[in-house]
Protein backbone atom coordinates (compact mmCIF):
# COMPACT_ATOMS: atom_id res chain seq x y z
CA UNK A 1 0.00 0.00 0.00
CA UNK A 2 1.32 3.36 -0.86
CA UNK A 3 2.22 5.93 1.85
CA UNK A 4 -0.53 8.68 2.12
CA UNK A 5 1.46 11.92 1.33
CA UNK A 6 -1.08 14.41 2.18
CA UNK A 7 -0.21 16.78 5.33
CA UNK A 8 -2.10 15.42 8.20
CA UNK A 9 -4.48 17.81 10.56
CA UNK A 10 -5.27 16.24 13.83
CA UNK A 11 -8.12 17.10 16.44
CA UNK A 12 -8.14 15.84 19.91
CA UNK A 13 -11.04 15.54 21.09
CA UNK A 14 -10.70 12.23 23.35
CA UNK A 15 -14.57 12.12 24.95
CA UNK A 16 -17.17 10.52 24.11
CA UNK A 17 -19.98 10.58 21.99
CA UNK A 18 -22.29 13.65 22.79
CA UNK A 19 -18.83 15.49 22.71
CA UNK A 20 -18.25 14.16 19.50
CA UNK A 21 -21.43 15.26 18.37
CA UNK A 22 -21.06 18.99 19.32
CA UNK A 23 -17.94 19.11 17.66
CA UNK A 24 -19.61 18.48 14.20
CA UNK A 25 -20.19 22.22 13.48
CA UNK A 26 -15.83 23.24 14.15
CA UNK A 27 -15.01 19.35 12.09
CA UNK A 28 -17.09 20.27 8.94
CA UNK A 29 -15.32 23.66 9.02
CA UNK A 30 -11.63 21.94 9.48
CA UNK A 31 -12.46 19.83 6.99
CA UNK A 32 -13.48 22.75 4.75
CA UNK A 33 -10.36 24.75 5.60
CA UNK A 34 -8.21 21.99 4.61
CA UNK A 35 -8.90 19.76 1.43
CA UNK A 36 -5.52 18.80 0.88
CA UNK A 37 -5.35 16.99 4.31
CA UNK A 38 -5.11 14.02 5.95
CA UNK A 39 -7.99 14.59 9.08
CA UNK A 40 -7.11 12.82 11.87
CA UNK A 41 -9.20 12.55 15.31
CA UNK A 42 -8.18 11.40 18.53
CA UNK A 43 -10.57 9.69 20.53
CA UNK A 44 -11.54 6.56 22.10
CA UNK A 45 -11.79 3.88 19.37
CA UNK A 46 -15.40 2.40 19.72
CA UNK A 47 -16.55 5.94 18.46
CA UNK A 48 -15.34 4.63 15.07
CA UNK A 49 -19.39 3.88 13.61
CA UNK A 50 -20.22 7.59 14.50
CA UNK A 51 -17.24 9.43 13.06
CA UNK A 52 -17.81 7.72 9.61
CA UNK A 53 -21.13 9.11 9.71
CA UNK A 54 -19.53 12.88 10.37
CA UNK A 55 -17.39 12.39 7.20
CA UNK A 56 -13.53 13.00 6.17
CA UNK A 57 -11.89 12.24 9.40
CA UNK A 58 -9.61 8.47 10.36
CA UNK A 59 -9.90 7.97 14.05
CA UNK A 60 -7.05 7.57 15.85
CA UNK A 61 -7.66 5.32 19.20
CA UNK A 62 -6.60 7.81 22.08
CA UNK A 63 -8.16 6.65 25.35
CA UNK A 64 -8.25 9.92 27.35
CA UNK A 65 -5.00 11.93 28.21
CA UNK A 66 -2.91 9.46 30.55
CA UNK A 67 -0.66 8.34 27.06
CA UNK A 68 0.78 10.46 24.40
CA UNK A 69 -0.89 10.94 21.39
CA UNK A 70 0.74 7.91 19.04
CA UNK A 71 2.34 10.13 16.40
CA UNK A 72 5.92 11.32 16.34
CA UNK A 73 6.76 14.78 17.00
CA UNK A 74 6.96 16.93 13.69
CA UNK A 75 5.12 14.56 11.84
CA UNK A 76 1.53 16.76 12.23
CA UNK A 77 1.50 19.86 10.15
CA UNK A 78 -1.68 20.86 12.14
CA UNK A 79 -3.08 20.10 15.41
CA UNK A 80 -6.37 21.29 16.57
CA UNK A 81 -7.18 21.37 20.58
CA UNK A 82 -10.92 20.96 20.75
CA UNK A 83 -10.38 18.31 24.18
CA UNK A 84 -10.15 21.66 26.60
CA UNK A 85 -8.33 24.54 27.75
CA UNK A 86 -6.34 22.81 30.67
CA UNK A 87 -2.55 21.61 30.82
CA UNK A 88 -2.81 18.15 30.07
CA UNK A 89 -4.78 18.78 26.66
CA UNK A 90 -2.06 21.62 25.87
CA UNK A 91 0.94 19.19 26.92
CA UNK A 92 -0.77 16.54 24.64
CA UNK A 93 -1.12 19.02 21.59
CA UNK A 94 2.47 20.67 22.14
CA UNK A 95 4.61 17.18 22.20
CA UNK A 96 3.45 17.32 18.68
CA UNK A 97 5.31 19.60 17.76
CA UNK A 98 2.91 20.92 14.51
CA UNK A 99 3.92 23.75 12.41
CA UNK A 100 0.35 25.37 12.67
CA UNK A 101 -1.69 25.02 16.29
CA UNK A 102 -5.04 25.82 17.04
CA UNK A 103 -6.12 26.37 20.75
CA UNK A 104 -6.99 28.54 22.87
CA UNK A 105 -4.79 31.31 24.45
CA UNK A 106 -1.92 29.57 26.26
CA UNK A 107 1.67 28.89 26.52
CA UNK A 108 3.35 29.51 23.65
CA UNK A 109 0.13 29.54 21.73
CA UNK A 110 -2.21 32.66 20.26
CA UNK A 111 -6.04 31.59 20.10
CA UNK A 112 -9.13 33.20 22.07
CA UNK A 113 -9.24 33.06 25.62
CA UNK A 114 -11.27 30.61 27.20
CA UNK A 115 -15.33 31.77 28.02
CA UNK A 116 -16.76 29.19 30.36
CA UNK A 117 -20.29 30.67 29.75
CA UNK A 118 -20.65 29.58 26.06
CA UNK A 119 -22.46 26.49 24.89
CA UNK A 120 -19.72 23.95 23.49
CA UNK A 121 -20.74 24.45 19.48
CA UNK A 122 -20.25 27.96 19.86
CA UNK A 123 -16.97 27.42 21.83
CA UNK A 124 -14.98 25.51 19.14
CA UNK A 125 -16.60 27.65 16.24
CA UNK A 126 -15.69 30.89 18.40
CA UNK A 127 -12.16 29.10 18.18
CA UNK A 128 -11.71 28.73 14.84
CA UNK A 129 -13.46 32.00 13.46
CA UNK A 130 -10.67 33.32 15.71
CA UNK A 131 -7.77 31.47 13.54
CA UNK A 132 -9.82 32.52 10.39
CA UNK A 133 -11.56 29.13 9.99
CA UNK A 134 -15.14 29.84 9.01
CA UNK A 135 -18.12 27.30 10.95
CA UNK A 136 -21.25 27.45 10.97
CA UNK A 137 -22.70 26.61 15.10
CA UNK A 138 -26.08 25.30 14.23
CA UNK A 139 -24.21 23.00 11.20
CA UNK A 140 -24.94 19.76 13.27
CA UNK A 141 -26.08 17.59 10.55
CA UNK A 142 -24.45 13.95 10.50
CA UNK A 143 -24.88 11.39 7.20
CA UNK A 144 -28.02 8.84 7.85
CA UNK A 145 -26.38 5.16 8.92
CA UNK A 146 -25.77 2.47 6.34
CA UNK A 147 -27.85 -0.18 8.44
CA UNK A 148 -31.55 0.05 8.91
CA UNK A 149 -33.20 0.76 11.90
CA UNK A 150 -34.11 -1.86 14.07
CA UNK A 151 -37.23 0.13 15.26
CA UNK A 152 -38.66 2.75 12.56
CA UNK A 153 -41.19 4.76 14.01
CA UNK A 154 -40.98 3.70 17.69
CA UNK A 155 -40.60 6.15 20.85
CA UNK A 156 -36.87 5.68 21.62
CA UNK A 157 -36.08 6.10 25.34
CA UNK A 158 -32.75 6.11 26.44
CA UNK A 159 -33.11 5.29 30.46
CA UNK A 160 -29.10 4.95 31.31
CA UNK A 161 -26.50 7.27 31.46
CA UNK A 162 -22.46 7.12 31.78
CA UNK A 163 -23.04 8.85 35.61
CA UNK A 164 -25.79 9.04 38.29
CA UNK A 165 -26.25 12.36 38.74
CA UNK A 166 -28.10 12.20 35.23
CA UNK A 167 -30.13 8.56 35.61
CA UNK A 168 -33.90 9.91 35.79
CA UNK A 169 -35.95 7.46 37.57
CA UNK A 170 -36.67 4.00 36.33
CA UNK A 171 -40.28 4.30 37.34
CA UNK A 172 -40.84 7.27 35.74
CA UNK A 173 -39.55 6.30 32.62
CA UNK A 174 -42.02 3.42 32.72
CA UNK A 175 -44.72 5.24 33.02
CA UNK A 176 -44.06 7.24 30.14
CA UNK A 177 -43.24 4.41 28.18
CA UNK A 178 -46.71 2.56 29.28
CA UNK A 179 -48.78 6.30 28.29
CA UNK A 180 -46.88 5.70 24.43
CA UNK A 181 -47.75 2.77 24.15
CA UNK A 182 -51.50 2.75 25.33
CA UNK A 183 -51.71 5.71 22.47
CA UNK A 184 -50.20 3.21 20.04
CA UNK A 185 -46.89 3.80 19.81
CA UNK A 186 -44.20 1.60 19.95
CA UNK A 187 -41.97 1.95 22.15
CA UNK A 188 -38.03 0.75 22.75
CA UNK A 189 -35.75 1.06 25.53
CA UNK A 190 -32.29 1.55 24.02
CA UNK A 191 -28.28 1.78 26.31
CA UNK A 192 -25.27 0.35 26.25
CA UNK A 193 -24.18 -3.11 27.75
CA UNK A 194 -23.85 -1.56 30.77
CA UNK A 195 -26.89 -0.42 30.89
CA UNK A 196 -28.83 -3.72 30.23
CA UNK A 197 -29.97 -4.08 33.42
CA UNK A 198 -31.66 -0.95 33.89
CA UNK A 199 -33.31 -1.10 30.74
CA UNK A 200 -34.69 -4.05 31.58
CA UNK A 201 -35.97 -3.29 34.84
CA UNK A 202 -37.80 -0.26 33.10
CA UNK A 203 -39.42 -2.61 30.67
CA UNK A 204 -40.78 -4.90 33.01
CA UNK A 205 -42.09 -2.07 35.13
CA UNK A 206 -43.70 -0.34 32.40
CA UNK A 207 -45.11 -3.90 31.35
CA UNK A 208 -44.13 -4.26 27.51
CA UNK A 209 -43.02 -6.99 25.82
CA UNK A 210 -39.22 -8.49 25.51
CA UNK A 211 -39.09 -7.24 22.40
CA UNK A 212 -38.84 -3.92 23.65
CA UNK A 213 -35.64 -4.18 24.60
CA UNK A 214 -32.70 -3.02 22.61
CA UNK A 215 -30.78 -1.88 24.83
CA UNK A 216 -27.22 -3.69 24.62
CA UNK A 217 -27.76 -5.20 21.68
CA UNK A 218 -27.14 -2.72 19.10
CA UNK A 219 -23.61 -1.40 17.69
CA UNK A 220 -23.04 2.23 17.52
CA UNK A 221 -24.48 2.18 13.49
CA UNK A 222 -27.67 0.52 14.35
CA UNK A 223 -27.82 2.86 17.99
CA UNK A 224 -27.86 5.68 15.39
CA UNK A 225 -30.11 4.17 12.60
CA UNK A 226 -32.44 3.44 15.36
CA UNK A 227 -32.83 7.54 16.45
CA UNK A 228 -32.30 9.05 12.71
CA UNK A 229 -35.71 7.14 12.04
CA UNK A 230 -37.10 7.58 15.50
CA UNK A 231 -41.25 9.29 16.40
CA UNK A 232 -39.87 10.85 19.05
CA UNK A 233 -36.42 10.38 21.47
CA UNK A 234 -36.39 10.65 24.92
CA UNK A 235 -33.36 10.79 26.98
CA UNK A 236 -31.28 12.36 29.99
CA UNK A 237 -28.18 14.53 28.30
CA UNK A 238 -26.75 11.94 26.74
CA UNK A 239 -25.11 10.73 23.29
CA UNK A 240 -28.85 9.85 22.29
CA UNK A 241 -29.97 13.50 23.12
CA UNK A 242 -26.93 14.52 20.43
CA UNK A 243 -27.63 12.04 17.73
CA UNK A 244 -30.95 13.24 17.98
CA UNK A 245 -30.45 16.73 17.60
CA UNK A 246 -27.78 15.80 14.64
CA UNK A 247 -31.18 13.72 12.63
CA UNK A 248 -33.37 16.46 13.46
CA UNK A 249 -35.51 13.73 15.38
CA UNK A 250 -37.88 15.30 17.43
CA UNK A 251 -36.53 14.67 21.37
CA UNK A 252 -37.04 15.35 25.10
CA UNK A 253 -34.07 15.91 26.76
CA UNK A 254 -33.66 15.70 30.39
CA UNK A 255 -30.84 18.32 31.84
CA UNK A 256 -29.60 17.46 35.53
CA UNK A 257 -25.91 18.67 36.20
CA UNK A 258 -25.66 20.27 33.15
CA UNK A 259 -26.90 23.20 32.03
CA UNK A 260 -28.39 23.25 28.98
CA UNK A 261 -27.24 26.35 28.35
CA UNK A 262 -23.52 24.82 27.05
CA UNK A 263 -25.20 21.44 26.11
CA UNK A 264 -28.46 21.76 24.89
CA UNK A 265 -29.53 20.95 21.64
CA UNK A 266 -29.64 23.60 18.75
CA UNK A 267 -33.06 24.69 17.48
CA UNK A 268 -35.41 22.22 16.64
CA UNK A 269 -38.03 20.16 17.60
CA UNK A 270 -36.67 19.68 20.98
CA UNK A 271 -37.33 20.16 24.11
CA UNK A 272 -35.44 21.17 27.06
CA UNK A 273 -36.47 19.95 30.59
CA UNK A 274 -34.88 20.57 33.71
CA UNK A 275 -35.17 23.03 37.03
CA UNK A 276 -32.25 25.21 37.29
CA UNK A 277 -32.99 26.60 40.60
CA UNK A 278 -32.41 22.75 41.77
CA UNK A 279 -29.38 22.18 40.03
CA UNK A 280 -26.29 20.59 42.47
CA UNK A 281 -23.92 20.65 39.34
CA UNK A 282 -21.92 17.96 40.13
CA UNK A 283 -21.73 15.60 36.84
CA UNK A 284 -20.18 12.83 38.48
CA UNK A 285 -22.07 12.12 41.75
CA UNK A 286 -23.59 8.82 42.22
CA UNK A 287 -27.28 9.74 42.64
CA UNK A 288 -29.44 11.74 40.60
CA UNK A 289 -28.55 15.87 40.17
CA UNK A 290 -31.82 17.49 42.07
CA UNK A 291 -32.39 19.59 38.92
CA UNK A 292 -33.03 16.39 36.86
CA UNK A 293 -35.55 14.94 40.32
CA UNK A 294 -37.52 17.97 39.41
CA UNK A 295 -38.75 17.01 36.29
CA UNK A 296 -42.18 15.35 36.73
CA UNK A 297 -43.93 12.71 34.43
CA UNK A 298 -46.34 15.13 34.22
CA UNK A 299 -43.65 17.43 32.62
CA UNK A 300 -42.47 14.90 29.74
CA UNK A 301 -46.04 13.38 28.63
CA UNK A 302 -47.13 17.75 28.11
CA UNK A 303 -43.07 17.96 25.73
CA UNK A 304 -44.34 14.41 23.91
CA UNK A 305 -47.97 16.37 23.40
CA UNK A 306 -46.29 19.87 22.15
CA UNK A 307 -44.36 17.75 19.65
CA UNK A 308 -47.75 15.90 18.21
CA UNK A 309 -46.33 12.72 19.65
CA UNK A 310 -49.03 12.01 22.04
Amino acid sequence: MSRDSRPELLVLRALKLGDLLVAVPALKGLRRAFPGHRLMYAAQGWLAEALELVGGFELLPTQGLDQPLAKDPGSVDVAVNLHGGGPESRARIAALKANRTIGHAGHLVDGPSWRADLHERERWVRLLEWHGIAADSEDVSISPPKVASPAPGAAVLHVGAAYGSRLWPAERFAEVARVLAAGGRRVVFTGGVAETARATEVCLLAGLPAESMLAGRLGLGAFAAAVAEAAVVVSADTGAAHLASAYGTPSVVLFGPAPPEIWGPPPGPHVVLTRPELRRGDAFAGDPDPALLGVQVADVLAALRGLGVL
